[in-house]
């Protein structure tokens, strides 16, 4: 469907041009996000020199590079510290008696912020959103000053990335008006299939000799037809008013309609503000027999989670990226993301609302007891003291506040289908493992089930505690915050003791309970808690997660790890991240993607992937039995952690004479023949390999071409080749765009390919290439999607890896064609040329 809130902005540009008089008393929003300067160091007043132009969003971490000094594997190898930020900028007669505003949207951590001298407030956690009223403390030229204090650099178990990361606004408006997150648009779909639209307007500003003020409001339908004009009831502050639809179009993961609410204040009959709020209309529930429900038809949850991050852009991500992203898990069918495991951006958000994925939003990671950060290597949970030192130093003080906000933020995004309060929260309070052991000795946790009968459990549990439980508290508390701004969706949370938690209280202070990598859980949680609805809320990407679950519709889904390679959890050098996903750092599709792919879309595929023998995972006897032998990751790092990794595959056909070749198809096809040089190796049904859905292959290495041809019912349906690799002869480019917008933080993503003298792509090549920008554009980053590249990300030079690489660029404001080319010893790439966007619409 067309992008609904482009549409909105750009008929909201041309009416500004039209009725820029009646608009004076209207609110400005200014995107603030240039002409920024930034010095590093813990000084009050760094010196002149010291300042550096930069753009918003900015991310130091990942521009200063990784570094094996004074970093941690758990944060990616990059340095935090102290920062500082300032801005000058003017506000004009006109702004007199205005009330003036600034917000941001996200500030990574601990940040301060000055208007000409005066503190305006402090936010220790640096994924929310928040803002300052600036109006009793501005001048004709005023400067903002932002400290950012991210000393404490492995304050997390992933990359946080460290500065004012995220977009930043400044807001003009009438001294009476509406509040940010002011508008709460509830839906109520009724039996006849009409709508009940519900609005509540906090108004701020009004003072008692205010005589008569009112909000009014227009409906504007997907199409953007006025549909509806109602108002309130005057009022001093909080309004409230309903109208309703007899038709309406509902929001859905096929067809994501959007409604848009103009919402106008009048103080004695003149328009003194207005918004605008995006939303939709649908309906959930979340049933314990039918699993997840949306507009009354039961849906599977194809799920990933993901980190904020985005490879060689750290934290820094626009929405051009998230959209580059999003829509290549769409690709392979994912329907939902879970935000793991903090709050996300805003654009991101709306993203999802545009483009049809359900969200489960979460809050935190960890409360009042913080959880290991790594130093070395995952798992060594060295990091001790200061440079430790997190959230749990402030939860009590401000997760009531951080979680209200978020759900303010984002209560009218359809997306958003549930909140999560915790995740592994168990890990952090001993009496769960102590009584889990003592109930389960010698039980292997990922694949046995837990004793589950409630009074064993609660008898134990409650001799080790005493009766009372400090985290089943906390979770109540946390859940009635919840409740306190939205009573219409579901709290949740990512359990990893949930034979546990269901008697501890923990289970019962949420709507659904959520299973990490426990999905020998889902029976019998379902059989001992018949009433309480499930999800996987993290889930090892394999088949058999996939399979625990597709058959049982009391199960909602799952939310596979993860859908986009992220930064730290890694180590040891040079180790910078994961790649445990369905794409890599740099978007691209992995074996594991692939995969995926076969199980959640209905197109036919056929995709193979090949493995020497001495390095399968897979072997065969002489009666074509195949086994199956997990390689351990070897120390020093966690061993498990194999089980979140891909078989080790290669994506090429380039061996050795007298090589074999174990050969692994991924196909939703009924039958598939393997050939080599035209000869067949056999056909093989689908049917027949259901436990693991990989058909396999033993193949004597010959050069040439392996091909895969996919059958259903006998007739061919798609075939996928890989050809024996001759060496580098050029380079092609391909962008996800065919125009670039004007605005500064717009982008386009342009992947590298080396392929050889015959036009075949060359999967298993490392070479040195430079990108070569010109034109109305300037290389932004670049990223080869490898988990251990640490090479710089904003010079135009990089090594390949699997013979691919990636550079984003965005406008630079310069009115002409961008032309891309990329070179390499003995090869040019062809020019690609991108034209700009005639008009710049805000995003």
């Amino acid at each position: 469907m067309p992008n609904t809130r482009s549409r909105f902005l750009l008929v909201t540009f041309f009416l500004c041009l039209c009725f820029v008089s009646k608009a004076q008393h209207h609110r400005e929003t200014i995107r603030f996000n240039q002409s920024w300067l930034f010095a590093m160091g813990d000084m009050e007043n760094p010196p002149e020199q010291n300042w550096q132009s930069v753009t918003l969003p900015h991310d130091w971490s990942i521009r200063k590079g990784y570094s094996v000094s004074n970093t941690a594997a758990s944060t990616g190898f990059v340095p935090g510290g102290i920062g500082w930020y300032k801005k000058a900028f003017q506000v004009t007669e006109e702004d007199r008696g205005k009330a003036i505003s600034i917000e941001f949207d996200g500030v990574y951590c601990n940040s301060s912020v000055w208007i000409n001298g005066h503190l305006l407030g402090y936010r220790p956690n640096g994924y929310s959103s928040f803002s300052y009223d600036l109006t009793p403390y501005i001048k004709a030229t005023n400067e903002l000053l932002v400290r950012v204090d991210h000393s404490s650099y492995v304050d997390a178990r992933w990359y946080t990335g460290s500065g004012i990361y995220r977009n930043v606004r400044l807001v003009k408006k009438h001294p009476i008006h509406i509040t940010q997150w002011g508008n709460k648009v509830t839906t109520d779909i009724l039996k006849d299939g009409a709508a009940d639209i519900y609005v509540a307007t906090k108004v701020e500003g009004i003072r008692h000799k205010d005589s008569l003020t009112e909000v009014f409001y227009e409906l504007i339908d997907p199409s953007g037809k006025s549909i509806s004009k109602f108002s309130s009831a005057p009022n001093k502050g909080s309004y409230d008013a309903k109208t309703r639809l007899g038709s309406p179009l509902l929001w859905s993961i096929e067809s994501p309609h959007l409604y848009e609410l103009v919402a106008k204040v009048k103080q004695n009959g003149e328009i003194v503000d207005q918004t605008s709020t995006i939303f939709g209309i649908r309906s959930v529930v979340m049933d314990a027999d039918k699993g997840f429900v949306l507009n009354g038809k039961p849906v599977k949850i194809k799920g990933v989670n993901i980190h904020h991050d985005a490879g060689a852009l750290g934290a820094a991500v626009t929405k051009d990226t998230w959209k580059y992203r999003l829509s290549r898990l769409q690709e392979v069918g994912v329907n939902a993301i879970r935000l793991a495991h903090n709050p996300h951006s805003p654009e991101l958000l709306d993203l999802c609302d545009e483009m049809g994925l359900l969200v489960m939003g979460e809050f935190f990671d960890e409360w009042q007891r913080p959880k290991g950060k790594s130093l070395v290597y995952l798992g060594d949970n060295a990091a001790k003291g200061e440079i430790a030192s997190g959230y749990s130093d402030h939860f009590w003080e401000w997760a009531e506040r951080d979680l209200k906000d978020l759900i303010h933020r984002d209560y009218n995004h359809p997306s958003v289908v549930m909140w999560s309060i915790g995740n592994e929260i168990e890990w952090t309070f001993p009496a769960y493992t102590e009584v889990f052991n003592q109930l389960n000795p010698e039980l292997d946790v990922h694949t046995q089930v837990p004793v589950f009968e409630p009074s064993k459990v609660k008898e134990a549990f409650d001799e080790v505690t005493g009766g009372f439980d400090s985290l089943a508290y906390v979770a109540q508390q946390l859940s009635r915050w919840v409740k306190e701004v939205d009573t219409t969706r579901a709290v949740t949370c990512g359990s990893v003791r949930p034979s546990i938690s269901m008697v501890s209280g923990y289970g019962d202070a949420v709507d659904v309970l959520g299973l990490n990598y426990r999905a020998m859980c889902y029976a019998p949680a379902h059989a001992t808690y018949p009433t309480k609805p499930l999800i996987g809320s993290e889930n090892w990407g394999t088949y058999e997660e996939w399979k625990s679950v597709e058959d049982k519709p009391y199960i909602m889904g799952i939310f596979a790890w993860t859908g986009f390679a992220y930064m730290g959890e890694a180590g040891p050098w040079p180790r910078k991240g994961l790649n445990l996903s369905f794409f890599d750092f740099a978007g691209f599709k992995t074996p594991r993607g692939h995969f995926f792919e076969t199980l959640w879309k209905p197109a036919p595929k056929v995709y193979a992937v090949t493995t020497k023998q001495e390095d399968a995972e897979f072997s065969v006897d002489n009666q074509g039995n195949w086994d199956f032998e997990m390689q351990k990751t070897p120390p020093p790092v966690w061993s498990e952690l194999r089980k979140w990794e891909w078989y080790p595959v290669n994506e090429h056909w380039n061996y050795s004479a007298g090589d074999t070749v174990i050969v692994q198809v991924y196909t939703n096809c009924e039958e598939v023949e393997l050939f080599l040089n035209d000869q067949s190796l056999g056909k093989q049904a689908l049917a027949n390999n259901l436990d693991d859905h990989i058909l396999k292959w033993k193949v004597p290495y010959m050069a040439g071409e392996l091909k895969a041809i996919g059958y259903d019912e006998g007739k061919e349906e798609t075939r996928f080749d890989l050809t024996t690799n001759s060496p580098p002869t050029s380079i092609v480019l391909e962008s996800d765009v065919a125009n670039l917008g004007r605005g500064m933080e717009d982008r386009a993503h342009i992947a590298a390919k080396i392929l050889d003298s015959n036009g075949n792509e060359i999967r298993d090549l490392s070479l040195p290439i430079t990108f070569h920008v010109s034109g109305g554009a300037a290389l932004v980053a670049v990223d080869n999607g490898w988990e251990k590249n640490v090479q710089d990300h904003y010079k135009p030079t990089l090594y390949t890896y699997k013979g691919r690489a990636l550079g984003i660029i965005a406008p630079n404001g310069e009115d002409q064609p961008v032309q891309i080319k990329v070179t390499a010893e003995g090869m040019e790439s062809e020019p690609l040329t991108i034209n700009l966007e005639k008009y710049t619409i805000q995003k």
